[in-house]
């Protein structure tokens, strides 16, 4: 069993920086991938970056490359996700994810086995 829970959801301007964080307990964190999705009112959730096990390998959807960084500690069971420049379009609920699996598809959420409830973040104009 696995409990994964965000934090550093919040109301932010336009431009402006949020660092999310997801903490993990249950299982041995280091050995997992993990990722960050977010779902917007109305919409599908959506990937957004994941990290493999050691953190040497990342993966960005093309909306965010440039704006967020994802890292982990593996020493405090926890990933990050450090968000700048954002955007009203980045108004969204955020969940932090953790998969058992190598090589699964990273965007497809169904791949991923555990998710925490998320975090809530709104970019105001």
């Amino acid at each position: 069993q696995v409990q994964l829970v965000e934090y550093g959801g919040g109301l932010v301007q336009a431009g402006g920086s949020l660092r999310l964080s997801c903490a993990a307990s249950g299982r041995t964190f280091s050995h997992y991938a993990m990722a960050w999705f977010r779902q917007a009112p109305g919409k599908e959730r959506e990937f957004m970056t994941a990290i493999n096990w050691s953190g040497g390998v990342t993966s960005y959807a093309d909306s965010v490359k440039g704006r967020f960084t994802i890292s982990r500690d593996n020493l405090k069971n926890t990933v990050y996700l450090q968000m700048n420049s954002l955007q009203p379009d980045d108004t969204a609920v955020y969940y932090c994810a953790l998969s058992f699996h190598v090589g699964i598809p990273l965007g497809v959420p169904g791949a991923w086995d555990y998710w925490g409830n998320g975090t809530l973040v709104t970019v105001s104009s």
